[in-house]
């Protein structure tokens, strides 16, 4: 079945303390354009990511974010206790020695010295924590298929109601065409018999098939029928037949634009 090349997934795990989030959305794009935002505790397996996305999309304009939340607690800058004792001892022995003021706001000027608040972490990705976060990236890559699915068969529905309609109208048309016919000999035939000349009615006959022929819409009709089954047959092969289906579409056109012109 076809899909949609426009979709949205999300997905959520909690490792420890901290939330892992995936987000990904596609819009259309004649190829996959892939950019993506990864924490920088992930950037080292934004290949594998990348990896992921692309086994599962083959086209589409496609936007992947990978971050993580953490617990208040954690996310605090932390306050170097034993820093600011140091610095208060110093600024003490300082102001005793050469008799300058002591500051009056006391904690204001210590959390401005160096170093007092500070975060210095290196953070290592071990392969367990990796494998939650693979895990919801693969869960936001599936509900991005899942959704591109579902407009997929809202899209082959319509399709096939517009087939359906194509060859309803084909089948239309067919009384008209011995009445046509008729029409265009009776015309002829009678313009013919107001001109004061004699002509050749054997003569006549065959050019009358010669140019009847040349507005014949039987190869039309039979070319577009295989069209018509051709798309339908096209659609359930699978995704990624966009540019098959447009073409094909496209030669539908053609015979439905020389019927038109065949039917003067």
């Amino acid at each position: 079945m076809i899909q949609s090349m426009t979709g949205y997934g999300k997905a959520v795990a909690t490792y420890g303390s901290k939330k892992i989030f995936a987000e990904i959305r596609s819009l259309n794009s004649k190829a996959l354009d892939l950019s993506s935002r990864i924490a920088p505790l992930y950037r080292e397996k934004e290949m594998e990511v990348r990896s992921i996305i692309s086994n599962a999309l083959e086209r589409g304009k496609v936007e992947f974010n990978l971050w993580i939340e953490k617990n208040a607690s954690e996310t605090a800058t932390p306050i170097n206790g034993a820093l600011v004792a140091n610095y208060y001892t110093q600024i003490k022995s300082i102001s005793e020695q050469y008799g300058i003021p002591q500051p009056e706001e006391w904690f204001a000027t210590l959390l401005r010295m160096p170093d007092v608040m500070s975060r210095v972490e290196v953070q290592e990705l071990s392969d367990e924590e990796w494998a939650v976060a693979r895990s919801v990236v693969e869960e936001a890559v599936a509900q991005l298929v899942d959704f591109r699915k579902q407009e997929g068969e809202a899209l082959a529905r319509k399709f096939n109601e517009k087939l359906d309609n194509i060859a309803t109208l084909m089948k239309e048309i067919e009384p008209y065409e011995v009445e046509r016919v008729q029409k265009i000999r009776e015309r002829i035939v009678d313009n013919l018999s107001k001109l004061p000349v004699e002509y050749d009615k054997n003569r006549l006959e065959q050019e009358l098939i010669y140019y009847i022929e040349k507005l014949d819409i039987n190869e039309e009709k039979q070319r577009l029928t295989n069209h018509l089954a051709y798309f339908r047959q096209t659609m359930n092969e699978g995704h990624g037949q966009g540019k098959k289906l447009g073409f094909i579409a496209q030669e539908m056109g053609r015979e439905i634009n020389t019927t038109g012109s065949k039917s003067n």
